[in-house]
């Protein structure tokens, strides 16, 4: 058997403070269809997903990128990050549910 070549996309988000954002972020983007593994860096903010084979890792980074911002984590660089306010109070509520979900 041969191991199929594993595709990954990273993107660089803001508001990651902890391990309830990740937990938030690792269980919503598990739910994205073509997403394999989701794993966040929170002391530099990065989010690691590996996608299924075949996949245009373009268009999966785009989703991966829109999902992130609809939950407060918006990637760093781009109009909404640099406008983080409101992205930020999302990404609290989110940062919250994912402690709720650690915990349980």
């Amino acid at each position: 058997m041969h191991a199929e070549h594993q595709q990954w996309i990273r993107i660089r988000a803001e508001n990651i403070k902890c391990g309830g954002c990740a937990n938030s972020i690792c269980k919503q983007l598990s739910q994205l269809d073509g997403i394999e593994t989701v794993e966040v860096d929170v002391e530099n903010g990065l989010v690691n997903c590996q996608i299924s084979s075949g996949l245009v890792s373009e268009a999966v980074e785009a989703e991966v990128a829109a999902q992130l911002l609809r939950m407060g984590y918006p990637p760093a660089g781009s109009v909404e990050g640099i406008k983080a306010a409101g992205a930020k109070a999302k990404s609290f509520v989110s940062c919250a549910v994912g402690k709720l979900t650690e915990n349980t």
